[in-house]
């Protein structure tokens, strides 16, 4: 008989609904992946921290490797993690296997901020989201109760077509230093995903400065994900996080190389703000600008910009 996570709790005696995740229609668990993993049009990417872990540690049977920055960004651009063309993207999801009938399952090992931004960018370029699923928990839900394999896996070249970028969906620094820094739109906010010790300026990483972009506010994305488990806050959790956060403005959301603020976008999503864009480029672009203000301490301004 087979064991499921839900089937573990009962025989313990405890409730599943004391463990409360948020629920997401692209959110799946270990058991539905189970289910489908022989599925005709079923393709399955990991996206790892660590690219190597993929052959020594393992993967998801039948899953093929996306490697975080090479796959993910534009490899000829400054910063590394600008979102590539349409073109580009579309030779690798083919090269992965992907066609336009593909239900695509993402997972990583980290609290799906890696799976983020490849969600993110399938949603950028027209991909229909209706058959994209991320495997929450990742490869800990994953390994809990089932085997990874070692051997690398290569799939038949795909036929997938995607569409040019979506320019609601992105923003320059032309238009956060316009929008936020000279004209301080009341309608735009700017949420910066990074840890707070990057957003104090305590912790200088991905740039030559170190602080945050004056008046953006902190929110770290990854709070809204359990750190054991790896899996999301429950919609009540996610709430209370963004609880003092504006829902009815347009956000502008940036990180240091793309992941996190991945993650915020779809979570600020799944609480309901309709117009989020993410910062192309970040602040690893920000950051190592030197004529670009920057703001220390805990405080979305300080010194000249409190004026």
């Amino acid at each position: 008989m087979k064991i499921t996570i839900q089937s573990l709790l009962l025989i313990l005696g405890l409730s599943v609904s004391m463990f409360a995740w948020a629920n997401p229609d692209y959110l799946v668990d270990a058991d539905w992946l189970a289910e489908h993993i022989d599925d005709e049009n079923l393709v399955v990417l990991e996206v790892r921290y660590h690219p190597h872990r993929y052959y020594t540690v393992g993967h998801i049977p039948g899953a093929v490797q996306v490697q975080r920055f090479k796959d993910l960004g534009d490899n000829y651009a400054v910063p590394l993690m600008r979102f590539p063309s349409h073109e580009v993207f579309q030779e690798r999801l083919r090269g992965l296997g992907v066609n336009d009938d593909s239900t695509i399952v993402l997972y990583d090992d980290s609290p799906t901020a890696l799976t983020s931004r490849l969600y993110f960018m399938l949603k950028l370029y027209g991909f229909n989201l209706d058959r994209v699923k991320i495997l929450d928990g990742g490869t800990l839900e994953w390994s809990a109760f089932n085997d990874l394999e070692k051997d690398p896996v290569a799939r038949q070249p795909g036929t997938v077509t995607l569409k040019p970028a979506n320019p609601d969906l992105l923003v320059e620094w032309t238009d956060v230093y316009d929008d936020v820094v000279s004209r301080r739109d009341p309608n735009v906010v700017l949420l910066d995903a990074r840890p707070k010790d990057m957003y104090t300026g305590e912790v200088i990483r991905h740039s030559i400065q170190g602080g945050h972009i004056p008046e953006a506010v902190n929110i770290v994305s990854l709070d809204g994900t359990d750190a054991q488990s790896q899996k999301w806050l429950s919609d009540e959790g996610l709430a209370e996080l963004y609880k003092d956060f504006p829902k009815n403005k347009t956000v502008y959301i940036y990180c240091h190389d793309g992941f996190r603020m991945s993650l915020a976008y779809l979570q600020l999503k799944h609480l309901g703000v309709k117009d989020v864009r993410l910062y192309n480029g970040g602040w690893s672009h920000w950051g190592n600008e030197l004529t670009l203000p920057v703001v220390e301490g805990d405080k979305p301004y300080s010194g000249d910009y409190e004026l």
